[in-house]
């Protein structure tokens, strides 16, 4: 366990039991003064803090899934677009997203934190932001870790579990290929703010308050989906994935992306950020029924067939267009 002297860094130790969510007490010090203002924060939204390792039941007759996102300032986001609630949000969405893509249920998040001098006066704000992300995915924090560093840095690593956990090679020839809700919001609000203009409404809230399709995703894997991705890079980027991990070919009628509020297919493929899933199933999928059940769009764009090597075929009009894949954060 570090010192506080110059830092804050900390340990912040958790113990998840199946039978006690209470808390360890923790011991006194500025760095653990901030776990427990957050832990007031986050009230029966953590559970089982204080310890110094997880202990994790999986449900029978099921997988661990787990997964790790990190949100950095500057890169994911910047702080002059959006409030620190809609940070820490934010940034829990996108790791929850992960589990969504995997048909997994949520069993809980570890939240790992490093505050900048400048940011120890938001970390409450930040907190109420993951909070209310928990929140509304169902699930609860289990633990983590803060620190000191020159950039605001949020990691979470989400824990799930999954009896049939959908994956990317999952996708075989004949198979329809799904777009959960509609895309182009986030890629125009970056577009404005870039721009020094104000986001239109719909495309902010799309930026800042995405939804992570967990209770989507087991929807759709109990009436046929076998395989799945999160659109987090752009459109394209997944189905190029997709295509990869299946040894498939994907064709997708770009006249059939679903470019909410006056958005471009060019902007539907290339935009990331959406949090959106693709989803393959042998069968046909009620669209109806689960936008009923769900509140949002369910949309075929398109079909899996055998090809000699991977590839994603985009038709407009019939013909063949070309795209750029969306994000690669090495990419020159």
């Amino acid at each position: 366990m570090s010192s506080l002297s110059g830092s804050l860094a900390l340990s912040l130790r958790y113990r998840i039991r199946v039978d006690d969510n209470r808390h360890i007490p923790l011991g006194p010090g500025s760095e653990f003064d901030i776990v427990r203002r957050m832990l007031d924060i986050w009230g029966e939204l953590a559970s089982g803090v204080g310890d110094d390792a997880a202990s994790l039941t999986v449900p029978p007759g099921e997988s661990l899934v787990v997964s790790s996102d990190t949100s950095v300032d500057d890169v994911h986001f910047r702080a002059k677009w959006l409030s620190p609630a809609e940070i820490g949000y934010r940034a829990t969405t996108a790791a929850l997203s992960d589990l969504a893509a995997m048909g997994a249920t949520p069993l809980g998040i570890l939240v790992a934190l490093t505050v900048p001098k400048a940011w120890v006066g938001q970390v409450d704000n930040v907190a109420r932001g993951i909070g209310d992300g928990v929140r509304v995915a169902g699930t609860v924090i289990r633990g983590g870790d803060l620190t000191a560093g020159r950039e605001f840095t949020l990691s979470l690593t989400v824990l799930g579990s999954a009896r049939r956990p959908l994956t990317r090679a999952g996708v075989v020839p004949g198979d329809h290929i799904y777009l959960t809700g509609v895309l182009t919001g986030p890629v125009r609000a970056v577009r404005a703010w870039e721009a020094g203009e104000e986001p239109a409404p719909w495309c902010r809230e799309r930026f800042a308050r995405p939804v992570a399709r967990i209770r989507e995703a087991r929807w759709l894997a109990d009436h046929g989906a076998h395989a799945a991705i999160d659109v987090s890079d752009g459109l394209g980027s997944e189905l190029l994935h997709l295509a990869q991990a299946s040894d498939v070919e994907l064709r997708i009628d770009a006249d059939r992306l679903p470019a909410g509020h006056g958005g471009s297919w060019e902007d539907a493929l290339r935009g990331g950020e959406e949090y959106e899933l693709v989803v393959a199933s042998p069968i046909a999928i009620d669209a109806d029924a689960f936008a009923r059940a769900h509140g949002v769009p369910l949309t075929r764009i398109g079909e899996a067939r055998r090809a000699a090597q991977p590839d994603v075929v985009i038709r407009r009009q019939g013909t063949r267009v070309e795209f750029a894949p969306g994000h690669d954060h090495f990419s020159s």
